[in-house]
């Protein structure tokens, strides 16, 4: 059994835009690949005012992978520190635009584990 969640930028699940930018994504779109159910989460981290990071409200949702386009290294460290898996690649291919295109990328091994070499620039401090 496995929850995967990625970014996105409304709640229309499986047929949702994928966000290019993980913690300043408006939703999370959540999919349970074991029975199919997809949950929109919307962000309320500390970018939109909250408590907590967006790794944190993931982990309380029990995702076990993440897929997206980048994050900054301070998301890959916590992500590890949760037991969480990251694999990035999503927004390289105009073909994966959406959480359905997500999904078969990761499914066929289109993408790969995020390392801190993955890490966008943009967050390095």
């Amino acid at each position: 059994m496995v929850k995967v969640g990625i970014p996105t930028l409304g709640e229309r699940g499986l047929e949702e835009v994928i966000s290019e930018h993980f913690g300043r994504a408006p939703t999370f779109t959540i999919v349970d690949l074991a029975t199919q159910e997809v949950k929109v989460l919307t962000n309320t981290g500390e970018h939109f005012g909250g408590l907590k990071l967006a790794p944190q409200l993931l982990a309380d949702e029990g995702v076990e992978v993440v897929l997206c386009a980048n994050l900054g290294p301070r998301a890959i460290s916590m992500f590890e520190q949760f037991g969480i898996e990251v694999y990035v690649g999503l927004g390289t291919d105009s073909v994966v635009s959406t959480v359905k295109d997500a999904l078969r990328a990761f499914q066929a091994g289109r993408l790969h584990e995020a390392s801190d070499r993955d890490a966008c620039l943009r967050h390095r401090h």
